[in-house]
C-alpha cells in the first residue's frame, strides 16, 4: 500500500472565493481548470499533468519564504518566460534571483497572490 500523488491543497483564505478566481485568472489552477493533454475540464477538479513533486519540510528559521506563513506553493510550467510574460501584463510582481536557477533544477521565479501567499513558478530542465 502507498500514496499514488496529492489529492489536494486546502488552505484558508480571508476570501476564499475571491482567491479562488484569482488562481483561475492568472494561472489556470483551481476547480474547473484542466492542463493540456488531461481531458475536458470538472466542475470539481483541477486536472494536472503528472510529474514530479516535492515534497520538503523546512526549518522553522528558513529564510526561503516569508517566516509568517507556514507553506509556499510550487507550480510547475512548461514555458516560465510565457507565464512570466502575462503575469506581468496583469500587473503581478514577479521575483527572479539567478542564485535560484541551475541545469540540474531548472528555473525559478516567485509571485505572490493577493493574500501575501509566496507561488514558486518551476520550469524543469530540458530532459
Amino acid at each position: 500500500m502507498a500514496v499514488l500523488g496529492i489529492g489536494g491543497i486546502f488552505f484558508r483564505a480571508a476570501d476564499p472565493d475571491a482567491l479562488s478566481a484569482w488562481y483561475r485568472e492568472h494561472l489556470g489552477v483551481g476547480a474547473g481548470c484542466n492542463a493540456e493533454g488531461t481531458g475536458d475540464p470538472s466542475e470539481w477538479f483541477w486536472k494536472v499533468q503528472g510529474g514530479p513533486v516535492v515534497f520538503a519540510p523546512f526549518k522553522a528559521d528558513s529564510d526561503y519564504f516569508a517566516a509568517d506563513k507556514a507553506y509556499m506553493l510550487n507550480l510547475r510550467v512548461d514555458d516560465l518566460d510565457g507565464m512570466l510574460e502575462q503575469l506581468n501584463a496583469s500587473g503581478i510582481a514577479i521575483e527572479t534571483r539567478d542564485e535560484w536557477d541551475s541545469p540540474e533544477t531548472g528555473r525559478f521565479a516567485r509571485i505572490h497572490d493577493p493574500e501575501g501567499n509566496a507561488i514558486e513558478l518551476w520550469e524543469m530542465p530540458p530532459q
